[in-house]
């Protein structure tokens, strides 16, 4: 925990920065990320290529590029988000009028549901931002981060307007409690999965694992499955709608599921392409040839 308490100070100073001169260091972290240090090019390109095998390497490298300039971004807008106030955060995130009509339907109804989306826009804001605009309670699944400081930094993070942060490994047992309270639980399910938690398919061209972990807890609950989307009218601000996959996940055949959001997340990369985490190596798992 030394770590928390040296940096996190230092953080919410940065934090307290006006956005104008946080984009200005967004701008040399782009140069630092892409320039200087390299970080992933390599991971990214080869993604990039393998997923658009149609596009032209000069149409590939603006990609790229847009995929850093908005990756540093993120970085600088995460640290934002430790003092950043409800007020300027709707103001930047934009829910439209059917996103709010479907889950206040849901919440008037008394009605769990579970939420589904990819690492695309910004997903640290649009999870703080649902928490800090909708009567329905959030809870979000994550992976503890080994380093306890930082593991502390991020969910003190994401819990500032009353989301709940459940440890992906603890799900099983706290589903009981997840059900009676009808919350909205939320699934990024865009990682790489275990073999045993895989459900394989064609994604961006490509022979994937998508984590199943999503459907497995739609169909225990039987709750309403809708897919989120983010998308980015212009720097710092988002705009995010929804769309309801499965009334009743329980009734559908295996897999259904799985291939319903990882179709809804495949169309929204193809039409804004730099807005997703390239640099995640999102294809390292291969089917098991067993």
């Amino acid at each position: 925990m030394l770590s928390y308490y040296i940096i996190y100070p230092l953080l919410y100073l940065i934090s307290l920065l006006p956005f104008a001169l946080l984009y200005a260091i967004s701008d040399g972290v782009y140069g630092l990320l892409f320039y200087v240090f390299k970080y992933r090019r390599q991971v990214v390109w080869q993604n990039l290529k393998r997923s658009f095998p149609e596009k032209s390497e000069p149409d590939l490298r603006v990609i790229e590029k847009q995929f850093y300039k908005h990756l540093s971004d993120i970085f600088v807008e995460t640290f934002k988000a430790l003092s950043i106030s409800k007020t300027e955060l709707q103001k930047r995130v934009v829910f439209s009028e059917q996103f709010k009509k479907t889950f206040d339907t849901y919440y008037q109804n008394k009605q769990g549901v579970v939420v589904v989306m990819g690492h695309v826009g910004n997903w640290e804001w649009s999870c703080l931002a649902f928490s800090a605009g909708f009567k329905q309670g959030i809870d979000g699944l994550y992976h503890p981060i080994t380093n306890k400081g930082f593991d502390h930094l991020m969910l003190k993070l994401r819990g500032r307007f009353g989301a709940r942060l459940i440890d992906m490994h603890r799900l099983p047992r706290l589903l009981p409690e997840v059900k009676r309270s009808c919350t909205a639980l939320s699934f990024i399910a865009d990682q790489t999965p275990s073999h045993n938690n895989a459900y394989w398919t064609s994604f961006l061209n490509q022979d994937t694992a998508i984590f199943l972990g999503t459907e497995r807890i739609a169909v225990k609950l039987n709750w309403p499955v809708i897919y989120v989307s983010v998308t980015k009218p212009k720097r710092g601000y988002y705009n995010i709608d929804c769309k309801v996959l499965s009334e009743l996940p329980g009734t559908l055949p295996p897999g259904t599921i799985s291939e319903r959001h990882t179709r809804a997340l495949e169309k929204d990369i193809q039409q804004a392409p730099h807005l997703w985490l390239w640099s995640h190596r999102r294809w390292k798992r291969k089917r098991s040839s067993d």
